[in-house]
């Protein structure tokens, strides 16, 4: 009897992951939101600015927040979510632990794709790009910017190691607060990294799946701006 109901109840969720499956195949709702011309310049991170400007002002969540992925030495690519947190002439602006999974990759292989979805204005941005460590004073000063439990919480996290268990990053935290009861200073193994674009492909969602993709890509000092197939 027992064997009888289970089946039923996964017969259930399984049609229930059917239909919504199908209603994920079967919408083609229609992107309406923009378009991009074809005079745009030639400087691709006004563009940028403009964009995530649009995308603060909508408003749409976490405007700043973009998929960061490297190639690890296992040659298998990881992507994970990080925070823009300086927008430069140069390029873009992360920070993170240099010993993490991520520093490593970027400080083996310093080559890094970022992407920025905002489906509310049905726009991404997908920047490739070559990665260097921002100078010390950046990270010194954005570190200084950072609440209190952060601060500790740079220090406490042995970022992507094995963890034993929750206890044991909690008593890290206890014992930080009393090592710096007053000001934190930043740790050596923790900073920025500057992406520095080779190439921005813009996309703008259009009616009929027939979206405009913009692409700067850089050669030498300038930068060549040409159109792709949708």
């Amino acid at each position: 009897m027992m064997k009888t109901v289970l089946l039923t109840i996964a017969s259930e969720k399984k049609n229930k992951m059917d239909e919504f499956l199908r209603q994920l195949r079967n919408d083609h709702r229609q992107f309406d939101q923009g378009k991009l011309e074809d005079h745009l310049g030639r400087e691709p991170m006004k563009l940028f600015s403009q964009w995530l400007q649009d995308a603060v002002e909508k408003p749409v969540s976490e405007p700043n927040a973009m998929s960061i992925s490297t190639l690890g030495a296992d040659d298998f690519p990881q992507s994970r979510v990080v925070y823009l947190k300086e927008l430069l002439e140069e390029g873009l602006v992360f920070y993170t632990n240099y010993n993490s999974d991520k520093g490593k990759a970027l400080i083996a292989h310093p080559k890094a794709h970022a992407l920025f979805f905002w489906p509310d204005l049905e726009r991404q941005i997908s920047v490739f790009g070559v990665v260097e460590k921002v100078p010390e004073q950046m990270s010194d000063d954005y570190f200084a910017s950072r609440p209190r439990g952060s601060q500790l919480g740079a220090w406490a996290s042995h970022q992507s190691d094995r963890l034993e268990s929750r206890d044991e990053l909690e008593e890290r935290i206890e014992e930080l607060i009393e090592r710096f009861p007053e000001k934190v200073p930043r740790p050596p193994h923790w900073g920025g990294f500057l992406l520095r674009p080779v190439k921005i492909e813009f996309w703008q969602g259009r009616p009929s799946r027939l979206h405009d993709r913009i692409v700067f890509e850089k050669t030498n000092d300038s930068w060549t701006l040409y159109r792709k197939n949708p």
